[in-house]
């Protein structure tokens, strides 16, 4: 059976500053920071995308 929780959730955000946001998932094993090129569609153009910390979350 496989293991479940090797994949962690990262905030991929915008570089042109429009707040927008991407969530992946990414290899708990993988040590460099993930940059894609994705489409904004605040900036209405294909912009790079940094990974950013994840806030943390709120349990009850």
């Amino acid at each position: 059976m496989a293991k479940k929780g090797v994949a962690v959730k990262v905030r991929m955000e915008s570089t042109a500053g429009t707040g927008f946001r991407y969530y992946k998932k990414k290899g708990k094993n993988a040590s460099e920071k993930l940059s894609l090129r994705k489409y904004d569609p605040v900036a209405r153009k294909h912009v790079v995308f940094e990974e950013k910390k994840m806030p943390p979350s709120k349990k009850n």
